[in-house]
């Protein structure tokens, strides 16, 4: 895909993001918008994965670490076919496939049920680590929340993944700036997170997380660094897309009304109109 086209996906994703959370009156608007451009290069330009077989075993594998922007994810797999979008008007309804949070034993596509927040690294290194030991060439890629760098268990899994060399992980931080309860500075800075990174011993490249060429480029640089693991420091908007969901804490875990929903939608749709 050109890198117009991924920007038209990543606005299709932003869209059905809005379209799923009306319905459900419930859900995370603000870190699931701000992951669009992140999974629209994953899923449409770098992971190899094959929507007829979700379990494909020699297929990359994606984890979802704040599993709470689940939205995102279920837009992205949606779209690129692993089922139906119709039951994206579904979610965290009863007797229907997409939880609040991502669920493998009920979503095609989902490479790990993630939520609590803090595990999916240590997850990502055991998969990661599986397929060294299976000679497989996979990768394995875990998207990362800010908030969640408060989490020890992150460091530690962190700590291993240097320890054993896991250059099949690239880990992803929303560095958005922003969690529940506020700024992240604020409740738990993080500061400096890219000399942390690196004296945990992984490769780090510091990029726009809304920038497509940035983003395919840091895969790339990825994917060349041998004998250890990397992390993007990936620097985007909370809400990204909607003007008044934009840096507003608010928007974290709050659905939106149906005269917000419009407005969100009328915002996506013209921004979608000038990609052409």
């Amino acid at each position: 895909m050109t890198e117009v086209e991924l920007k038209r996906v990543a606005n299709t994703i932003r869209q059905d993001i809005i379209k799923m959370l009306l319905p459900a009156k419930s859900g995370h608007p603000g870190g699931s918008l701000s992951g669009a451009d992140i999974l629209a290069t994953l899923y449409f330009k770098e992971m190899n994965i094959n929507p007829a077989e979700p379990a494909w075993a020699d297929r990359d594998r994606f984890i979802l670490a704040k599993g709470h922007a689940a939205p995102v994810l279920y837009a992205a797999l949606a779209e690129k076919g692993f089922f139906p979008k119709e039951e994206l008007l579904y979610l965290r309804q009863t007797g229907h496939m997409l939880q609040g949070h991502p669920d493998m034993k009920k979503t095609p596509g989902v490479d790990m049920s993630t939520g609590s927040l803090g595990q999916g690294l240590s997850v990502a290194n055991g998969i990661a680590l599986a397929g060294k030991l299976d000679k497989k060439d996979y990768r394995v890629f875990v998207l990362l929340g800010d908030g969640e760098m408060a989490e020890g268990q992150v460091w530690e899994a962190a700590m291993a993944a240097a320890h054993y060399k896991l250059d099949n992980v690239v880990g992803i931080l929303d560095y958005n700036g922003l969690q529940i309860d506020g700024p992240t500075d604020e409740v738990m800075s993080s500061a400096p997170i890219a000399d942390k990174w690196r004296a945990f011993g992984w490769h780090v490249i510091e990029v726009d997380g809304h920038d497509i060429q940035a983003l395919l480029n840091s895969y790339a640089e990825a994917k060349q660094t041998k004998g250890k693991p990397t992390i993007l420091i990936a620097k985007t908007i909370k809400g990204k897309g909607v003007s008044f969901m934009e840096n507003q804490v608010g928007w974290h875990g709050n659905a939106p009304n149906s005269e917000q929903a419009e407005q969100a939608l009328k915002e996506l749709r013209e921004e979608a109109e000038q990609l052409g």
